[in-house]
């Protein structure tokens, strides 16, 4: 107990000072953020963006699609181009052709190397110089650059306009005509396209050769390359992962981490009835089954935009589904069928742990339950027709999509899921508080998963900290808060607390040896997991240090990956430490293909991309959709699956529970997403880190090289893994199905060893 303590001391210590920290570099990244100018003025007199048109244009660009349309400062998705990217390269080239042609009266492709070289030069000092008037607000522009600031704003107002000679070029940004429809908007958006390229390339005050962004993109033309600070805290991010890799197997090995117990003789979970409230949890977890099959068909179709753009298999299907939409959704129901699973997990334990039912806890489930189908059928509708029907800004951030990645629900919707998160938390706080003030050896596990649930709660307000006109960078800089901390997080430690209190009912571990191991697995995971948020934010208009800290940290978020192996083992071993542990099963084989999925999609494939030199190269490229699908279904989509499966087991007639079903499902899902990761995904990204290389960011992102014969190849490619994939999708509603139908008229429950009392 003694040691118990210390521990929790540790972590409380941990989490204040790393929060702190992260609070601290918040309040740095809003004092040096990119300033936003009152007015672009060309040197002449001509205003070309004038006063709240840059913040005007970020709302235009996020309601037109925001994140699932093309990205800025390499967040969001990848068929449309890096709006930063794509305009730093239109700018850069329209402006050496109108030098060329004033200084020397040719294009410049027809001049010799000497004035080439020499006109690139002009063009470098130009396009860093930074000549923001830090008084009047204003950032004056040389007439040639601004000609050729006007010359691409055309261009963007008549792409998301209607102008038909820019058909083609939708089609293969699978974006529709009139993603914008007034004129204020269509002259808005340019300005704050502009706004993040000028962050991009102009140096910092005080500074020579580092813009805002850290010279994110890579554009050679405007000396766009990795900083040193990028390559050396690489380098010094890597040494530190090996070090403290050793240290880990080090202690372990010193550690003589004791043998499981003897397993009981009969399932200690076999005669538990449960009560209305946890039966009431069943349709949670039909809910999430339903939102897997609808996000694995948006999927389908999204992957699929890649090739014909607006069209499936020849159907005009953008006309009703746009890429944005089916993006937003496929995204957006990853994340909440998820969280459902583990959510109505936490329902279904908590009465089961205590002992005893509170009173009109089942309807309080039930209410939770309505209201949160209400939140996710509301929020999916309005988004898909604010964006069909074009219904402003206003209603975009409000009600419809708010075009961020993860996070794209109305402002209402998600005041409305953070209301329902608190009511979680006090749903399962009444089912857990008897435990929690009864003495045992499984206190620390359930404080554990009620402090883990807490934080789940209240860190979801993060998603209300930024509104309309907020500064992009802070947007990023709160998105992630809520997109790793929330996710990557709190629902990690929430889901690990929770295996190893059901192990520890089972029999399985020792309750006493659990305490422990969960607290310092948690004080591991947040001493890099918390700070190791900055690697998201690198290149978002932070101030330099933060790729010192988020490389360090984000590489000690590796660390404890390095023992899942030895875990994901132990708990092999435990599924055949009795006869009828064989009833848990296909749980268990859940909890052991997520340490897998751990030390490849979120270990190996999100290393190779956390450090800041791999990640200048790659932000915004097919390798960051490896990690992401790898981690995302591998790691929690597929934990979520396992306790759902270990909750129904509980849940349902003996004789309508069916093996054969899952034996496939489970299959099926991990083959089909290692072959979509590994078949398709992850060439897609080395070859598009090859392009960014050699020729930059905008290249990598270019029609040229998305829409390139063997990157079309390779979306195809996607398709076995994903018909795989979709098989076990299948196989799982199956299941369900035949549970559903099976257990009717049956009073067979398996469960725990004694009644819960109503």
């Amino acid at each position: 107990m003694h040691a118990s303590r210390k521990l929790w001391t540790w972590l409380a210590v941990i989490c204040v000072l790393s929060f702190a920290v992260l609070g601290w570099v918040g309040t740095e990244i809003y004092l040096s953020a990119p300033p936003i100018p009152h007015q672009v003025a060309s040197r002449d007199g001509e205003v070309l963006f004038a006063d709240g048109e840059v913040q005007r244009g970020q709302q235009a660009w996020l309601s037109a699609g925001g994140q699932q349309l093309g990205s800025v400062w390499g967040h969001g998705s990848y068929l449309a181009p890096d709006w930063s990217a794509d305009w730093l390269h239109r700018e850069a080239l329209a402006l050496r052709d109108i030098y060329a042609s004033k200084q020397f009266a040719k294009p410049f492709a027809d001049l010799d190397v000497e004035q080439q070289a020499a006109l690139n030069e002009r063009l470098k000092r130009e396009m860093r110089a930074n000549t923001w008037d830090a008084r009047t607000g204003i950032v004056n522009l040389s007439p040639e650059r601004a000609q050729a600031v006007r010359e691409v704003a055309a261009h963007y107002s008549a792409l998301f306009g209607n102008d038909p000679k820019l058909d083609a070029l939708r089609e293969q940004y699978a974006m529709s005509a009139g993603s914008l429809v007034t004129p204020e908007d269509l002259r808005a958006l340019p300005a704050f396209i502009f706004w993040s390229s000028w962050s991009a390339a102009t140096d910092r005050p005080g500074e020579t050769a580092i813009s805002y962004t850290s010279n994110w993109p890579h554009e050679p033309l405007v000396g766009n390359g990795p900083t040193a600070g990028a390559g050396i805290w690489s380098i010094a991010s890597v040494i530190l992962m090996i070090g403290a890799i050793a240290a880990m197997i080090f202690y372990h090995g010193r550690a003589h981490e004791g043998e499981d117990p003897v397993p009981p003789k009969a399932d200690p979970l076999f005669d538990l009835k449960p009560t209305a409230s946890m039966r009431a949890t069943r349709k949670y977890f039909y809910v999430v089954i339903a939102l897997v099959l609808a996000q694995v068909g948006m999927g389908v179709i999204t992957a699929h935009y890649a090739v014909e753009g607006q069209s499936f298999f020849g159907i005009p299907l953008g006309q009703i589904l746009p890429f944005t939409v089916s993006r937003t959704i496929h995204t957006q129901f990853a994340v909440l069928w998820i969280a459902t699973a583990w959510l109505a997990t936490g329902l279904y334990i908590a009465p089961a742990i205590s002992g005893r039912e509170p009173k009109y806890q089942a309807l309080g489930v039930n209410v939770l339950f309505y209201a949160l189908l209400f939140i996710v059928a509301g929020s999916t509708i309005s988004g898909w027709l604010g964006t069909l029907q074009h219904l402003g800004n206003d209603f975009s951030f409000w009600i419809g999509n708010q075009g961020l990645e993860f996070t794209s629900m109305g402002r209402v919707w998600q005041i409305l899921l953070f209301i329902g998160l608190l009511f979680w938390v006090l749903l399962l706080g009444r089912g857990l508080m008897p435990a929690l003030r009864t003495p045992s050896e499984s206190r620390g596990l359930i404080a554990m998963v009620f402090l883990a649930a807490l934080c789940i709660g209240g860190f979801y307000a993060t998603s209300l900290t930024w509104g309309p006109h907020t500064h992009y960078s802070m947007v990023e800089y709160w998105r992630w808060w809520l997109v790793h901390l929330w996710v990557e997080g709190f629902f990690e430690v929430f889901a690990t607390a929770v295996i190893a209190l059901l192990f520890t009912r089972l029999g399985l571990i020792a309750a006493s040896t659990a305490n422990s191991a969960i607290v310092l697995e948690t004080i591991v995971f947040l001493f890099g997991g918390i700070l190791g948020t900055l690697h998201h934010l690198y290149f978002t208009g932070t101030p330099t240090f933060v790729i010192a800290i988020g490389a360090m940290f984000s590489a000690l978020e590796v660390v404890p990956l390095a023992m899942i192996g030895v875990e994901a083992w132990r708990n092999y071993q435990r599924s055949k430490a009795a006869a009828w542990v064989q009833a848990y099963k296909w749980p268990i084989l859940c909890f052991i293909a997520v340490g897998f999925w751990n030390v490849v999609g979120a270990g190996l494939l999100g290393f190779s991309i956390n450090t800041p030199i791999a990640l200048y190269y790659m932000q915004g490229m097919n390798m960051t959709a490896a990690h992401g699908h790898a981690a995302l279904f591998g790691v929690y989509g597929m934990l979520g699956i396992g306790l759902m499966l270990f909750c129904l087991r509980g849940l349902s007639d003996r004789a309508a529970w069916s093996d054969k079903l899952l034996a496939p499902m489970f299959w099926c899902l991990n083959i089909g997403l290692a072959m979509m990761v590994f078949i398709s995904l992850v060439p897609a990204g080395i070859y598009q880190a090859w392009a960014s290389v050699t020729r930059g960011t905008w290249f990598a992102r270019s029609p040229e090289v998305v829409h390139s014969h063997l990157m079309e190849t390779l979306v195809w490619l996607r398709v076995p893994g994903d018909v795989v994939f979709a098989v076990g999708c299948v196989f799982l509603a199956l299941f369900a199905f035949k549970l559903a139908t099976g257990a009717r008229g049956s009073n067979y429950i398996v469960g725990s060893v004694a009644p819960a009392k109503s």
